[in-house]
């Protein structure tokens, strides 16, 4: 067991610990949560921390964005999303439900066929272009009844947009100058996005088309599961103004994850899937910046979650290296942005 998880995790790892079957569990880390497997069931925790653009610091948040989680996500996976769990101390142990005070919130979701995960399937040279106009399929309808309140469109505003990206070349500026994010390059994808942000037409003209819309806002392979049924899980619910956004950055996101595994011909073909039943005919206007955007923000999660001492070596390692690649990527997707 390893002694540096919190004392609550280290119980959810005991498989007696649990109201229903579980035969083996598994906890899986990110930069921001602690994701218990056990038996049919998924258990998503938060760690208590604060990147700027998340802040899970006390109890009250934690609880209050697993509800918001819970909420949002039904949009998508209505039958996925189950309930938010407490777990509690009871005398000297834990427990789950009201106890003599609560310890931690968790969302809890029914399990999903692993095998059948969309990054796996890319892994196993299984994804079918069929798979991806699946997916196109369940996002052109959401797209079309997700939120549109005045209070949402204000986030498409330049001025919004520009502070999301000028946070995250902040909260990158301490990792400058390391093997994956060369002081070049960052000064390359910097002056490349500030530049753009001074178009401010464009930006004006996304939001008078009502593009800007309560998205899902995490768009990725590894948020989606390619069941009987797609179901596209685990959207951003812990910032507003990142979810709230450009539809072109959703669809940026999965474009550029597809890219990123060397899917180049699956990427042109969802965003040619949505081109072919949406009225947007003004898509490509942004969608490299916002390409450049979403690898940059990969790039970034991979270096807080190498700088994060509660994972493994090995988890370290491998968030270095694929950070390294985003951000490859983001450079690429600026030479573009370039050229138009």
């Amino acid at each position: 067991m390893d002694a540096l998880l919190p004392d609550y995790v280290q119980w959810l790892m005991d498989k007696e610990n649990y109201p229903h079957q579980v035969e083996s569990v598994e906890l899986i880390q990110t930069h921001i949560s602690y994701i218990v497997l056990a038996g049919a069931y998924v258990y998503k925790f938060k760690k208590p921390v604060d990147f700027g653009f998340l802040d899970f610091t006390s109890l009250e948040k934690r609880k209050y964005f697993c509800n918001e989680e819970l909420r949002l996500n039904r949009r998508l996976c209505p039958n996925v999303y189950l309930r938010t769990v407490e777990l509690g101390k009871c005398c000297d142990d834990f427990c789950w439900g009201e106890g003599d005070e609560p310890i931690e919130y968790a969302v809890q979701m029914r399990r999903l066929k692993e095998d059948r995960m969309m990054g796996r399937l890319i892994a196993r040279g299984q994804l079918q272009k069929a798979d991806i106009v699946r997916i196109a399929d369940v996002l052109i309808p959401f797209y079309e009844r997700a939120g549109r309140s005045d209070r949402v469109k204000q986030f498409g505003d330049v001025r919004v947009v520009s502070r999301t990206i000028q946070e995250n070349f902040m909260e990158t500026r301490q990792f400058v100058g390391g093997v994956a994010l060369p002081e070049n390059r960052f000064k390359k994808i910097q002056r490349i996005a500030l530049r753009f942000l001074g178009k401010e037409q464009i930006f004006a003209q996304r939001v008078r088309l009502n593009k800007i819309c309560e998205c899902h806002g995490d768009l990725h392979s590894g948020n989606i599961c390619l069941e009987q049924e797609v179901a596209i899980f685990d959207c951003i619910e812990f910032n507003e103004r990142l979810r709230c956004t450009d539809i072109a950055a959703d669809l940026a996101f999965m474009a550029m994850d597809l890219d990123y595994h060397s899917l180049h011909d699956y990427s042109d073909l969802f965003i040619n899937s949505y081109l072919e039943r949406s009225e947007d005919e003004k898509l490509m206007d942004v969608l490299a910046f916002y390409m450049c955007y979403r690898a940059y923000v990969r790039g970034k999660i991979g270096l807080l979650t190498s700088a994060d001492s509660h994972v493994s070596a090995e988890t370290r390692k491998n968030a270095e290296e694929s950070a390294k690649k985003y951000f490859m990527l983001a450079e690429e997707y600026g030479e573009q942005i370039e050229c138009r």
